[in-house]
């Protein structure tokens, strides 16, 4: 994220949390430091406060973007692995295991299969205009 960030010239700030009590005076910190986008983790604490990010991001105006929960939250966008799909995946992992397969002789795979969700309200509520192109490769868009 840092080179492309590097590459676009745009600055990245991080803002680290170690738990949900921090939520409401990193979004005041980030509030002076005129903060336009956050990009959250799929982590568990982003994922179980993903309503609460979603809220404070909209009151601050930013445009967010994170797991899968956070557009489904009222945030607005998510660009990533589908985790379901990733599991379903896993199953067929444990499935040869639990029949012998030695897991050491199994391959090392990365995902295949990626989602963009796009919450169209939230992007409309930022004045953000979603061209057609970019409306139609979306997996999921919220109304």
């Amino acid at each position: 994220m840092e080179a492309t960030a590097q590459s676009l010239n745009v600055k990245l700030q991080p803002f680290r949390l170690r738990e949900s009590s921090e939520l409401v005076s990193a979004f005041e910190r980030m509030e002076q430091t005129h903060i336009e986008a956050i990009e959250t983790g799929d982590d568990p604490l982003s994922t179980l406060n993903a309503g609460a990010i979603a809220a404070l991001a909209a009151r601050g105006r930013l445009l967010s973007a994170g797991s899968e929960d956070l557009p489904r939250a009222g945030g607005t966008l998510s660009y990533g692995v589908d985790v379901v799909a990733t599991y379903r995946h896993a199953a067929l992992f444990v499935d040869k295991i639990l029949k012998g397969s030695n897991p050491a002789d199994l391959p090392i795979e990365q995902a295949a299969k990626f989602q963009f969700i796009l919450n169209l309200k939230a992007a409309k509520a930022l004045g953000l205009e979603i061209p057609p192109t970019l409306l139609a490769r979306a997996d999921e868009v919220i109304e």
